[in-house]
């Protein structure tokens, strides 16, 4: 059995792969200031309005509750906000 982790068609494609890494789409081990933090974010999102397949990105996250991150153009905020008005 493999110890990596199944790689989705979509990930593949994602315009977050390649020399930019996760630094930007997910928040630093050390403390990290607000306006920090929403400008790492902003540029996260920049990538994401390009990406073709931001839509099942955002599908995914919310399919498996991903707590952390830039995914599919949201934070973790946006993505909570969007679990609960699916289930309201």
């Amino acid at each position: 059995m493999s110890m990596m982790q199944k790689v989705e068609d979509w990930q593949v494609k994602a315009a977050c792969r390649g020399p930019q890494g996760t630094a930007m789409f997910f928040p630093p081990s050390n403390f990290e200031r607000k306006d920090e933090k929403e400008e790492r974010e902003a540029r996260a999102k920049a990538i994401c309005r390009g990406c073709l397949v931001q839509k099942a990105c955002l599908e995914y996250a919310i399919s498996i509750k991903e707590l952390h991150g830039i995914w599919g153009g949201t934070n973790e905020n946006e993505r909570k906000a969007l679990l609960a008005s699916h289930i309201a």
